[in-house]
């Protein structure tokens, strides 16, 4: 479990195929390892991917084609957010985050307004029921909340820290973005659709 609060800014250095899967080492960008083992889960751009290998500034992960065939951001040199598994001690600064992508995003625009920037981003279809004024959703494993919803379009504001902080400064129109929508939303969904049924029964 993740709470979409970035640590550090990681880089992939290196990325091996295998077949369809792939390993890849991440430069950790100053992340702290001291307290990370092997089987850890460390989220690398929103997924939870678990280390498999470990040196004082790097880690490395194994990825299955299921996961690089559903999301973004894997490209052998880019940059990536990352962010230790949450301890049950820490502070939930962000949301509940799993770590599982739902889809991948579309930026359909990312500008400056005054201080901060707008940034707007078309969700798959299916998951525009779960994107709602003022929830959560996790942009590449930033936590954000969502100012306003127009279909399966919807609009965030980045202050200038959440900029600093992340790999979200670097998006431009047509960039694609990994989505994780708010899991309670989906937990709600799947708790009425039971009430349904046994309403019907």
């Amino acid at each position: 479990m993740f709470t979409g609060i970035i640590q550090a800014i990681g880089r992939i250095h290196e990325y091996e195929a295998h077949g369809a899967d792939a390993r890849m080492v991440i430069r950790g960008g100053g992340l702290d390892f001291s307290d990370v083992a092997l089987g850890d889960s460390i989220a690398v751009n929103g997924v939870c991917l678990t280390v498999v290998a470990l040196t004082p500034d790097s880690f490395t992960v194994d990825v299955s084609a299921e996961t690089l065939r559903c999301t973004e951001g894997f490209a052998p040199g880019a940059e990536v957010n990352l962010e230790k598994a949450l301890r049950l001690a820490d502070r939930l600064g962000g949301h509940l985050v799993s770590g599982h992508v739902d889809g991948v995003g579309t930026v359909h625009r990312f500008v400056q307004v005054g201080e901060s920037h707008l940034l707007e981003i078309d969700a798959p279809g299916e998951l525009a029921r779960y994107i709602i004024r003022k929830g959560s959703i996790t942009v590449n494993g930033v936590s954000l909340t969502v100012n306003a919803v127009n279909a399966a379009r919807f609009a965030l504001n980045l202050i200038p820290h959440t900029l600093e902080m992340t790999t979200l400064k670097h998006l431009q129109a047509g960039s694609r973005v990994n989505l994780e929508v708010d899991m309670i939303a989906r937990y709600v969904e799947r708790m009425m659709q039971f009430t349904h049924t046994t309403d019907k029964d």
